[in-house]
């Protein structure tokens, strides 16, 4: 019985008089679902991220994730499981690169943060002034959290203690006002 995990249950009864059963569960596999699911977690990781090194990432990442909830996963249908892992992990890689990638390598970012002599400090901060005057000193913070440092979403809200879609609607706003003052300066 090495393999099973055995857990008391404790059933509602009937004149209120509960029953406690054993439930023996299967324990996962994981070595034996690699080698019989990995080349087809691969061939799913690599269709979503068109990247051969990402899709490699993704698809051990795919089964570390097996590894952690391994006693809380049931031995029922591992393919199906292991696909939606798979895509779950694929999409959150994807969705986390394109944040990395869109926000700062924005030139105007980059010129109000790296503004060395005088002048230009000068006009980054009048720039910083015109585009957080209307803002609250948290989403001055939450900003700089993802647009200068390159912090994800779901990291500025774990930093913040709010929600990613808290962190987005205040984003939002100021990033219109940015691509403006881009325009205006160009």
């Amino acid at each position: 019985m090495d393999d099973c995990l055995e857990n008391m249950v404790t059933l509602p009864g009937l004149c209120g008089v509960s029953t406690v059963r054993r439930v023996t569960q299967v324990a996962i596999d994981v070595e034996g679902y690699y080698t019989k699911f990995g080349p087809m977690v691969l061939r799913r990781c690599r269709n979503l991220l068109k990247n051969e090194e990402a899709a490699v990432d993704a698809m051990q990442d795919t089964f570390v994730q097996l590894l952690r909830y391994q006693e809380r996963l049931a031995d029922e249908a591992p393919s199906s499981l292991l696909y939606r892992m798979a895509t779950n992990v694929c999409l959150n890689k994807l969705r986390s690169s394109g944040r990395k990638k869109e926000d700062p390598d924005s030139e105007l970012l980059q010129k109000i943060a790296c503004a060395k002599v005088p002048e230009e400090r000068l006009f980054a901060a009048n720039l910083m002034n015109r585009l957080f005057s209307t803002h609250q000193e948290s989403t001055r913070t939450i900003a700089v959290m993802h647009l200068l440092d390159g912090m994800t979403l779901q990291e500025v809200a774990d930093e913040v203690g709010m929600s990613v879609s808290g962190v987005r609607k205040r984003l939002r706003p100021l990033k219109s006002q940015l691509e403006e003052l881009q325009r205006s300066i160009a």
